[in-house]
């Protein structure tokens, strides 16, 4: 095992198993790539659309004809997550793009399913209102926050050349959204990065000022992952699962009054909170096209570039193909 995969695996360790802490053992199949039979376990976070599936109850519904159940179970964060579907805990989730190049890069087994496009201001690099730092380039030597492997890390490497800087200018301070919001708190870090909720929470609760947000910068998508053994045995779980999404998607985008009402108790924050970052999320899951596929080998390239992965990777290699439904369009 390299250096790199057995330091993936160990920091997400714990954070994957105390996810699962409260599980009954019978929700588990070990890592062969098995599961309980009709069955599919779903890792989710909280601001992604999947959340509002499972609030709204309707992917038990679109999955009950087909013969499947469904499991749930919640992360703080996309590397702990995908570690999770490498070890067969779960066999579907979603992340932001970053966490997947890490996980392939340590060899992690899952495959791209679907994707979604990224938001513009759902995620910010931001300091103290009362912070002497007022542009990225004040950044330079000072401590930002972040969860190592996730959607900020390739914000910050953007902002940063955005900037003139690169990430070894400034200090990372690898931590999940809760250390990293109390490290904040209390002074122990100059500057913090994360996604909604969290970042929308931060602006609500806390006085923050925002140096950067994806607005002129590359947007990575958003995907929707499996393991691979899941993926090839349940074609049909993935596709029902996929236009659920799409449809729930729509859903959201038209009643995001209603989603936040939905959400708020379960996430335990005010709806005006909940509704904020729902409304600046774009909901609109897709298959994985060679479009999204280049968008995602820039995002793993500019992370080796950064040495930040220790070998090049092949996005395409992680790329589940529905042959059965491409069989059928090339029919018609």
């Amino acid at each position: 095992m390299s250096t790199f995969r057995f330091l993936f695996l160990r920091f997400f360790a714990a954070a994957t198993l105390a996810a699962f802490a409260a599980a009954s053992s019978s929700a588990f199949a070990g890592d062969t790539g098995a599961t309980p039979a009709a069955q599919i376990r779903i890792g989710y976070q909280k601001a992604g659309l999947l959340a509002v599936l499972k609030a709204q109850g309707t992917l038990e519904q679109k999955l009950k004809p087909l013969g499947y159940t469904v499991s749930w179970f919640e992360f703080p964060a996309g590397p702990q997550l995908l570690e999770a579907l490498n070890t067969g805990s779960i066999d579907f989730g979603y992340t932001g793009a970053p966490p997947a190049v890490f996980a392939q890069a340590a060899g992690v087994n899952f495959v791209y399913v679907g994707a979604e496009p990224g938001g513009e201001s759902n995620e910010a690099v931001f300091v103290k209102a009362d912070s002497p730092i007022r542009t990225l380039a004040g950044l330079k030597g000072k401590r930002v926050a972040l969860q190592k492997g996730s959607s900020s890390n390739f914000l910050l490497l953007e902002a940063l050349k955005k900037a003139g800087l690169t990430s070894a200018d400034i200090t990372p301070v690898y931590l999940p959204p809760a250390d990293a919001r109390a490290a904040f708190e209390n002074g122990d870090v100059d500057a913090w990065i994360v996604w909604d909720p969290y970042y929308a929470s931060a602006q609500a609760a806390l006085k923050v000022r925002t140096l950067a947000d994806y607005t002129g910068l590359p947007k990575p998508y958003n995907f929707y992952e499996a393991t691979r053994s899941f993926a090839e045995r349940n074609p049909q779980a993935i596709r029902a699962v996929i236009g659920q999404l799409r449809a729930g998607g729509a859903w959201v985008t038209q009643h995001p009054a209603e989603t936040a009402a939905l959400l708020a108790p379960k996430v335990g924050l005010d709806a005006a909170i909940v509704e904020k970052w729902v409304r600046r999320v774009p909901y609109a899951a897709t298959p994985v096209d060679d479009r999204i596929v280049a968008t995602q080998q820039d995002v793993a390239d500019a992370f080796y570039r950064a040495k930040l992965i220790p070998r090049q990777i092949a996005v395409k290699d992680n790329v589940w193909r529905d042959e059965a439904a491409a069989r059928t369009a090339s029919a018609n």
